[in-house]
């Protein structure tokens, strides 16, 4: 249901969709029918295709009966002459990375609601990419930062000032993952005859979290309509002739929370 809620971002990214599944041809329409998914859903009844393409889910024992025959959890990327651009894989197949997360982290752009935050010497749009998550959910949050006119921050490893960080409080049921950033450039401040990495043009972070899929959690969260995501964003900002002193901004961001969909078919 995810995907075909984001089939418009994913046609506007100039991209096509389909779904491969080990489930029979009847079941596929079954669903499709019921869930009004109007991208193909592809049978490979038998797992044949998944097994050749590696993609066999090996942690799931033949004697399992209702499960054996999946494919781990991914997504593949293929440009029109069918070669493989881009992939993403989870480990388990209970997580699963939301599409328009993937689109976020490969460059792409989305159209969400988003909230503006002046902060001392930069603006901030940020937004997530799902505005709603079950356990497994993989998705994003997305912060797009300008400096204001002649100012810098500095990048993740700069040692001397403080860089340029997202802290998520950490909370049970929410699994915080790597952060993407864009390769900063080089400045080189003459008086000191040091060269550190900054960013003075808009850039992006990417933090990725994850709704735990666990069992636990899952009955911990069962009866709650939503998460708050809280979050520091810690940086320092200089222009040509003084650095200002380190700023930690307060934000936060709150999803829907849905039960997994557990119904196969009828």
């Amino acid at each position: 249901m995810e995907l075909q809620g984001r089939l418009n971002d994913i046609q506007r990214q100039g991209l096509g969709l389909a779904a491969i599944s080990y489930d029979p041809v009847p079941v596929l329409a079954d669903f499709a029918r019921r869930r009004g998914i109007t991208f193909p859903l592809l049978s490979d009844e038998g797992s044949k295709t998944i097994t050749a393409y590696g993609l066999l889910n090996t942690t799931v024992a033949p004697t399992n009966k209702a499960q054996y025959g999946i494919p781990f959890p991914g997504t593949l990327f293929v440009d029109r002459d069918a070669v493989v651009t881009s992939r993403v894989f989870e480990t388990a197949y209970q997580e699963r990375d939301t599409i328009s997360s993937m689109i976020v982290r490969l460059g792409g752009r989305l159209d969400p609601t988003a909230t503006k935050i002046s902060a001392p010497h930069l603006e901030v749009t940020t937004f997530t990419t799902d505005q709603t998550a079950a356990p497994g959910t993989h998705f994003s949050i997305v912060l797009d930062v300008t400096p204001r006119r002649g100012v810098h921050v500095y990048a993740p490893g700069v040692a001397g000032y403080r860089p340029i960080a997202l802290a998520i409080a950490p909370q049970p049921g929410l699994l915080v993952r790597e952060a993407q950033f864009p390769k900063p450039a080089d400045y080189y401040f003459k008086p000191l005859d040091e060269h550190v990495r900054v960013y003075s043009r808009p850039f992006r972070i990417v933090q990725d979290v994850a709704i735990d899929a666990s069992r636990d959690v899952e009955a911990m969260l069962k009866d709650r309509a939503s998460l708050t995501i809280e979050a520091t964003l810690e940086y320092q900002a200089c222009d040509d002739k003084i650095c200002f002193n380190p700023q930690s901004v307060p934000m936060s961001w709150t999803v829907a929370l849905k039960p997994l969909d557990r119904e196969r078919v009828r």
